[in-house]
């Protein structure tokens, strides 16, 4: 199978690698199918690429009869080639990333990789920033990413660890000292890898379970996160020392991941307090599991004796009281000299006894209390820090990780919570109906149970078995705390918050528990952080009404000043694009952001945003980087949060190599806009002021776009289900949540990601674009004057300049050409034509009026390397595209259920998403 040319000389290497495994893919279809298959393949694909070169109606049709014509044993191995073509695609751009990075490493002294950890030092130091000013952005400074399993990723992970696997022999391949022999030996593991790829089943047989989701989420903790996050502390402070010798530079732990995964309760009843606590153990098992190999290896280099190294005297006694506490009657180390030795064993077996025994750690403060000791030991005898790296690491990890690994966040439903709160409270007495008062009567309710120190609750056993699972979460938080530290779970997150009471709710129902607890001498106690989620745009216009009534209550505040008066709010970008479009929804999250950042200033209370991001564009996806620049500049300091999504962890942290590239661009990012935050003027802030008012203007057209379309037009649900595979996609086996918040056919109870998802598939992608075109046009054309502005707002608000750059991406995804062929699903003809009219139109506006904001000539001009992987990818994705429909429509036309031909979609759905790398 071979490949297209492309023009960009900079990617003659990954040319080349594709080449290569494009020849591989080709000797395995000609070993499985014979030539028939690989020439079958090549015909598709020749025909696709003249296809997207020419637009020529006679090949349209000759192409399309092709696929028509495929009988079904050939038609599986043709879906199953091209599928298995991006794998490989995907693959190879992994390890064209790592390759950039290494040319820029391997250039000059004075050539620095743009976004580096190096590139922003550099910039501090030109800027005059002093050192000062650097520490205490570094002490201020947070970035968290929340790993989440939905959309979980749709490959499998067997197929993950092959394109791995794949992209590391492409590496070594690289190496320009490689013998005769040694070239021989990884080609042909490349070949073992492709023909092992073409062996494996794609399709999982079965949904994941909840744990085997937590077992995905993992994998990246032990293969990446825990070597990455501490290389890229450390190199930030040897960065600073080189460049800024006279200052003591200490970075603090200032970059964390956390999880949602087995802890995210919104809409998936697999998600018990049992499974939770299973996550939880597992998080620790690995977790110690890491530090007892780092440990051994440790070990194995700090045979320094006390014969020829000033050991501390403090650390040889405790040494020696230690093995009389923990060892007991177990042999000494056999050499009584070593005491680094006699330490770290002493070390090990208490790490193995963790929460078995009273001779393991109680805390991960006594295991680092223990490496410190052994750190300050070694700083008397050690000439350079040369070999305390290695413990320097350890040391990092444990303050990192601890013995939780990652916290998890807990999330569920605000209706859930009431419907508990209701139950309760009519058992005791307190209100018949609590669901049914106003909020002003909810409020003071809740304020009243809070103020007062007795229990609600009566047994368990009298309660719903809803309300006893709501009960048990709370009652397994409390265990938690005791059992894995306070940190495993810190921050309760309450989806479709509407009100203040929906987090009320929450504290009562963590009062009942003992999370949070109101002594007789007046004073608090509070073990856990109440988030809301703002989701809707309704929500986010409501936010700040919503967190000033909090605010304003003292027993609110209370809570507060345990937490630091400090406050979480999490921003959910899925909803508010399925509900008004992508544009006028991140419109509303920025605002929002602005506006209850200035409120809760007032009020003294820090913020801590967390943004709900999709790994998709139509669900707010974007390099980690951009989505920190869109910020508000304002809220930079406070925080910030970002999930992310399952099907983004392959391409950003299944190397270590890219997990560093993107984890030090996106530290770079954040400490180069918190140190200019101080640095920005007053008339820099004039200028945002009119910017805000046009895009409240563009949003406003947008919305009512966006809403005329999806929620005014009768029709258009029929088109979406009709128009796209979204009743297949919900047999793929991606995922342990439902698609639907509930068993009905509404709009409203449509996840986001399969709303994202299907029409992802069928490549017309309106979640992702559809509306923007409208109310930037219409702003655009009132006068010479609004296209300067527009243009001046993307050159220098990032916010902006996001926005833009995303749609240009959505677009070049998008195909007009081969949406209209999904248009033939649609039974009533005068839908399908009316409705992709609207959807053609508005594709034709939006592409030009983005082309003239930011003085392109074509979509993604400023983007050559992304430009050239869409342009890739395209003339192999068509055919996908072409059959899916093809099948789609013969399986629906199917009395009976047809296994083999349901299993060929959702080949093409699993292959159509690896070539946009993107699902929902």
């Amino acid at each position: 199978m071979t490949t297209s040319i492309d023009t960009n000389s900079s990617s003659l290497p990954l040319r080349r690698d594709i080449k290569t495994l494009g020849h591989i893919l080709g000797e395995i279809l000609v070993h499985h199918g014979g030539m028939q298959l690989l020439e079958k393949v090549e015909k598709l694909r020749v025909m696709a690429i003249t296809l997207r070169k020419n637009d020529d109606k006679d090949i349209y049709n000759e192409l399309k009869e092709e696929i028509v014509n495929l009988d079904p044993p050939m038609r599986k191995q043709v879906i199953r080639a091209f599928s298995i073509y991006f794998h490989l695609i995907n693959a190879a751009e992994l390890n064209h990333r790592i390759r950039r990075r290494r040319e820029y490493q391997l250039q000059d002294d004075h050539v620095v990789q743009k976004a580096s950890i190096e590139s922003a030092i550099l910039s501090l130091k030109e800027n005059k920033i002093d050192e000062a000013t650097i520490q205490n952005v570094l002490n201020t400074i947070s970035l968290e990413l929340v790993i989440t399993a939905h959309p979980t990723e749709a490959t499998k992970r067997s197929v993950i660890e092959i394109q791995k696997r794949i992209a590391t022999i492409l590496k070594n391949l690289d190496n320009t000292t490689l013998t005769k022999k040694e070239r021989k030996k990884l080609e042909d593991s490349l070949l073992n890898e492709v023909t092992i790829l073409w062996q494996t089943e794609e399709l999982r047989e079965r949904k994941p379970t909840v744990i085997d989701e937590v077992r995905n989420g993992l994998y990246y903790f032990d293969q990446t996160f825990f070597d990455v996050l501490p290389d890229i502390h450390q190199d930030l402070e040897e960065g600073l020392t080189e460049q800024f010798p006279k200052h003591k530079w200490e970075v603090p732990n200032f970059l964390h991941f956390g999880s949602w995964i087995g802890g995210d309760r919104d809409g998936n009843p697999n998600v018990t307090p049992e499974v939770t606590w299973e996550t939880l153990i597992r998080q620790r098992e690995l977790a110690i599991k890491k530090y007892k190999e780092a440990l051994v290896e440790l070990m194995k280099r700090f045979s320094h004796s006390t014969t020829r190294a000033k050991v501390s005297e403090e650390l040889i006694v405790n040494v020696e009281n230690d093995e009389k506490t923990y060892l007991k009657i177990e042999k000494r180390w056999p050499v009584e000299t070593e005491v680094y030795r006699r330490k770290i064993a002493i070390i090990i077996k208490r790490l193995k006894e963790v929460g078995n025994s009273e001779i393991g750690y109680q805390s991960a403060n006594e295991l680092l209390d223990d490496l410190l000791l052994i750190h300050q030991s070694v700083n008397n005898h050690q000439p350079a820090d040369r070999e305390l790296k290695m413990l320097n690491k350890l040391i990092r990890q444990v303050q990192l990780f601890g013995f939780h690994l990652a916290t998890l966040d807990i999330r569920n439903h605000s209706g859930e919570h009431e419907a508990a709160i209701t139950e309760i409270l009519r058992k005791v007495k307190v209100t018949d109906d609590y669901a049914a008062l106003s909020e002003d009567e909810k409020m003071k309710t809740l304020e009243n149970v809070l103020m007062d120190p007795r229990p609600v609750l009566l047994l368990n056993e009298d309660y719903s078995k809803e309300t006893q699972e709501m009960i048990k979460v709370f009652t397994m938080i409390k265990e938690a705390h005791e059992t894995f530290g306070k940190k495993s779970i810190l921050v309760y997150l309450v989806s479709m918050t509407q009100s203040a009471s929906d987090l009320l709710e929450v504290l009562v129902l963590a009062k009942e528990a003992g999370i949070y607890r109101l002594h007789a001498d007046g004073t608090v106690e509070s073990h856990l952080n109440v988030a809301p989620l703002l989701e809707t745009v309704d929500d986010l216009i409501a936010g700040p009404n919503i967190m000033e009534t909090l605010f304003n209550l003292d027993v609110y505040r209370n809570h507060l000043k345990i937490h630091g008066d400090s406050q979480e709010i999490m921003l959910g970008y899925s909803d508010g694009s399925k509900d008004g479009g992508t544009l006028t929804a991140n419109w509303k999250l920025y605002k929002a952001q602005l506006e209850i950042h200035d409120m809760a200033k007032r009020h003294n209370i820090g913020l801590k945003f967390f943004h709900g991001r999709g790994g998709s564009l139509g669900r707010g996806g974007g390099p980690l980087n951009r989505s920190i620049l869109s910020q508000p500049r304002e809220t930079l300091g406070d925080g910030v949060k970002i999930t992310e999504q399952g099907e983004v962890l392959s391409s950003r942290y299944l190397l270590e190599d890219i997990a560093y590239r993107s984890l030090e661009q996106a530290t770079s990012t954040l400490i180069e806009a918190s140190v200019n935050l101080s640095e920005e003027s007053e008339q820099q802030h004039l200028r945002e002021k009119a910017w805000e008012e046009a895009m409240e203007e563009i949003s406003d057209i947008s919305l009512k776009k966006y809403q005329s379309l999806v929620f005014e037009d009768p029709d258009f649900l029929t088109y979406f289900t009709e128009a796209t595979p979204l009743n297949e996609v919900g047999e793929l086996n991606i995922g342990s949540r439902p698609s639907k918040r509930k068993n009905r056919n509404r709009f409203e109870d449509l996840r986001a990601i399969p709303w994202v998802f299907a029409w992802t598939q069928s490549r017309q992608l309106i979640p992702a674009w559809y509306a923007a075109g409208s109310g930037l046009e219409s702003f655009a054309s009132k006068g010479e004057e609004n296209l300067k502005l527009l243009q001046r707002m993307y050159e220098e608000w990032p916010f902006f300049r996001s926005t833009i750059d995303n749609l240009q991406m959505a677009l070049m995804k998008a195909d007009i050409t081969t949406a209209k062929e999904y248009t033939s699903l649609v039974h009533d003809k005068e839908i399908a034509d009316r409705i992709f009219g609207n959807i053609v139109e508005e594709y034709e506006t939006t592409k030009a009026v983005l082309l003239k904001i930011s003085d392109d000539e074509e979509l993604l001009d400023h983007s050559p390397n992304i430009k050239e992987s869409v342009h890739r990818r395209n003339p192999y994705v068509d055919p996908l595209n072409f059959l899916q429909v093809e099948l789609i429509k013969e399986l629906r036309e199917q009395e009976e259920p047809n296994e083999e031909l349901l299993t060929e979609v959702l080949l093409t759905i699993s292959g159509i998403a690896a070539g946009l790398r993107n699902t929902g």
